[in-house]
């Protein structure tokens, strides 16, 4: 791995870690006697457990790899968007509406992003999240606990006991 590549990903486990986000753009906006359009930008932040568990309850319940996705032809491509396109949106939206509005505001974003996000920014805020999420963070965690354990017993002590 070069030192670029390392730096981009120290880069974003930083930004993971600090619950930056990623920001993406939805929609650009002519106004008139503007040059350049209005960009209507979200942050895309990682959400609390429960969020986390309904993203991947919506990835699961499509039932396709990043392997399979690839492997698409057109046909299959099409299908995959009649049947999936709502759930790729709600994960979207479960990215976008963190915390407790969750709720209140899902099934209206859910619909912004589905009929007025351009598909490649949602093709690349779904990849991109998907990307972050995942069991990584936890692992240094759990070696920690386990190593701080207190019930565990130590090495140093003797079998008779104390």
């Amino acid at each position: 791995m070069d030192e670029a590549t390392a730096r981009a990903i120290q880069r974003e486990a930083a930004d993971a870690l600090l619950n930056r986000g990623v920001s993406i753009p939805l929609k650009e906006f002519r106004i008139p006697f503007r040059k350049r359009p209005v960009k209507l930008r979200v942050t895309l932040k990682r959400p609390y457990m429960s969020g986390l568990i309904e993203f991947a309850r919506t990835y699961l319940s499509m039932g396709v790899t990043a392997e399979q996705m690839a492997a698409f032809d057109k046909e299959d491509q099409m299908r995959f968007i009649a049947h999936h396109g709502s759930k790729i949106s709600r994960m979207i939206a479960c990215a976008i509406c963190v915390g407790s509005v969750k709720r209140l505001f899902l099934p209206p974003v859910s619909w912004f992003i589905r009929n007025c996000v351009e598909i490649r920014y949602q093709v690349a805020a779904a990849h991109r999240f998907v990307s972050l999420m995942g069991t990584d963070p936890f692992i240094s965690i759990i070696r920690l606990a386990e190593r701080t354990n207190p019930m565990k017993p130590r090495l140093s002590r003797q079998p008779k006991g104390s």
